[in-house]
């Protein structure tokens, strides 16, 4: 297993959209970046060609840093030998490591890199942990809904695998791998890539008898995950990958992203020496990382401290599943025909911001700035990209939100971080020939030239001028930190062979750091595997006859292929941890937080969730189980007589 990281070399794992975007994590501080190769990973429209990943690839590895192919999605008969294919091309093209979900590719041959089990693979358990490092998984990427404690479990029953997490980004509302209501309701798998987010959509919800609760409203749509404060205890409960979500996301919500834990990480390490980032190169913002100032839906710890029954809940944002952005701005009144607005302490309001409000209705509205004059009194005068009603205005004095930031926006479009390797430069001088080597303290990297020796006419300023000829490392990856001249400095160095002997000695340097670099290696399978559990149904979703080999040579029965190859009627479509009663204060746990509630609407009943299209949908509760959780089961729809 040469190459696998210790846990206390923590990784920062950044989402890639493209090579470039993937490119420009690494400079923003990333240890490592995951990307979709042309084909099977588990978001459809972010593929990229092997000629680009061999490119990311190329610029990562200069800092030590690795590339990770999402190829997690499951596998007919048929695709899997076009999958094993593209896993032996990824490796010819550098990659580091396989994000696999479909186990089927295990059960023949693949290139000797580490392999990770996605979260896909609904890792909830210290069983099911301990079984996939068995099987040959070097990571493994836990639930997003796991608790502190559950982590610290997993942690224990592992040898030798580390633990990923979800840090930052969306939230699937249903547990990974277990959700076929796109599949279902649309026929497009969320286990092939293809989800149609039907979370993110408005529901009315009823009791079971027919009481309507609430109209177009988002109960599964969750507010986007933020566990910023509880890094260090992660890292203490067993963590050591932190991985932000996004392989859809724009280039400036993954340098924002990046660049604020990158930040965070490095203030943990400064305080703790048994800690240490898992690549080279310090970075170095020109600007100040805000996550807030991009694409937010709001920010939830989701389940990071348990289940707490004593507090209020509130996962969901009810009114919309887009961005709501940051205070603004105090809304006056109306002048001119125009929004005048009071702007809040340090903030600028610019033509192409986006601010959203709420009406006196209860909905949410927004619009774009198309223009901004400043009143005599301060107020700015708001021209916006089409007329607001009077009845759609926000209420005096209400604040107003910016979720689209065009200041900022533009400056992420430039270059906004630097990162650079520390070395120590040595020049030596013998008879007629120069040697210039540099060293990152572990490689080495020399040029040297044969010269008549000359002295200078100045040796102050031949001295100063040398030294900045052998400096001059900006347009690679390396920064000089330290430089050892000859005593007393008496040598001639024209500026050509200075330069010459720079570039020389930093691709000699690249060189050998690329030939020491330890590559990830395949982690055994352990023999006589066996399986945590006898029998599965369709929620193990298997695909292919490969995958149903792995789990029979593991002891372990299937009963069903996956819902994609044969539906099941009144399937649970979604198993989640989020609860709909406690998001609408029908908690029976948390009665006592709100006293006042319909003592009816406080059992665990099921809840009935209907769509735009009068699909209805049967919310199931299981409070009973430890931890408590929510089914969710279709009853009906227009498309079953389609």
């Amino acid at each position: 297993m040469s190459g696998t990281l210790q846990r206390n070399a923590i990784e920062l794992l950044a989402p890639a959209r493209d090579a470039d975007i993937g490119i420009a994590a690494i400079d923003h501080g990333a240890d490592a970046v995951y990307i979709g190769g042309p084909a099977f990973g588990a978001r459809q429209s972010a593929g990229n060609s092997l000629e680009d990943i061999s490119r990311l690839c190329g610029y990562a590895h200069r800092y030590g840093a690795k590339v990770f192919l999402a190829l997690n999605t499951i596998f007919t008969d048929e695709e899997l030998p076009l999958a094993r294919r593209l896993a032996f091309d990824a490796a010819a093209a550098g990659v580091d490591v396989l994000i696999l979900q479909d186990l089927g590719l295990l059960e023949g041959p693949l290139p000797d890199i580490e392999l990770h089990a996605s979260t896909q693979c609904d890792i909830r358990t210290p069983e099911k942990a301990a079984f996939l490092e068995r099987a040959g998984f070097s990571q493994v990427v836990a639930a997003r809904e796991l608790s502190l404690d559950e982590i610290r479990a997993m942690r224990a029953a592992l040898k030798h695998a580390r633990i990923e997490c979800f840090v930052h980004g969306a939230l699937c509302v249903s547990y990974s791998g277990r959700c076929f209501m796109s599949e279902a309701v649309v026929h497009r798998s969320a286990n092939r890539g293809a989800c149609s987010q039907l979370c993110r959509l408005p529901y009315d919800v009823e009791t079971i008898d027919g009481r309507r609760l609430l109209e177009n409203a988002h109960v599964l749509s969750l507010k986007d995950n933020d566990q910023s404060a509880n890094l260090e205890a992660l890292i203490d409960a067993g963590a050591s990958t932190f991985k932000i979500e996004g392989r859809l996301k724009d280039l400036a919500y993954v340098k924002n992203a990046t660049g604020r834990y990158r930040k965070l990480l490095d203030e943990i390490f400064a305080r703790r020496p048994d800690l240490h980032a898992s690549s080279d190169g310090r970075t170095r913002f020109s600007f100040e990382p805000d996550p807030a100032r991009v694409f937010s839906r709001g920010q939830t710890e989701y389940f990071i401290h348990g289940r707490r029954f004593d507090e209020a809940y509130d996962l969901a944002d009810l009114a919309t599943p887009k961005s709501r952005g940051r205070a603004a701005a105090r809304y006056i009144g109306r002048r001119r025909g125009r929004m005048a607005l009071e702007p809040l302490a340090g903030v600028e309001i610019a033509n192409g911001d986006g601010l959203v409000w709420t009406t006196s209705a209860g909905t949410l509205r927004g619009a774009a700035v198309n223009g901004v004059e400043q009143d005599r009194d301060g107020a700015l005068i708001v021209q916006t990209s089409e007329p607001i009603p009077t009845a759609e205005l926000p209420a005096a004095g209400q604040t107003l939100t910016r979720n689209r930031d065009h200041a900022f926006l533009k400056l992420m479009q430039g270059k906004t971080a630097e990162r650079r390797i520390p070395v120590t430069g040595v020049l030596t001088a013998v008879d007629d020939a120069l040697d210039f080597m540099l060293s990152d303290g572990t490689a080495c990297g020399s040029a040297g030239v044969s010269i008549p020796i000359e002295a200078p006419s100045n040796p102050e300023k031949n001295r100063a001028q040398t030294t900045k000829n052998l400096s001059r490392l900006g347009d690679t990856e390396f920064e000089l930190t330290e430089l050892s001249l000859p005593e007393p400095f008496d040598v001639f160095i024209p500026a050509s062979v200075a330069n010459d002997l720079r570039r020389a000695a930093a691709l000699d340097l690249r060189r050998a750091r690329e030939a020491a670099r330890e590559k990830p290696r395949r982690a055994p399978r352990s023999e006589n595997l066996r399986a945590p559990f006898e029998v599965l149904g369709f929620e193990a979703n298997v695909a292919n006859q490969l995958a149903r080999r792995f789990y029979e040579n593991a002891g372990c029965r299937i009963l069903a292929p996956a819902f994609e190859i044969q539906p099941v009627a009144g399937a649970d479509l979604m198993t989640c941890r989020h609860c709909v009663r406690a998001q609408l204060k029908m908690c029976p746990k948390s009665a006592r937080l709100y006293p006042q509630k319909d003592k009816a609407l406080l059992r665990p009943d099921p809840l009935v969730l209907i769509n735009s299209a009068g699909e209805r949908f049967e919310a199931r509760f299981h409070c009973r189980e430890k931890p408590c959780f929510m089914t969710i089961v279709q009853k009906e729809s227009r498309r079953d007589d389609e």
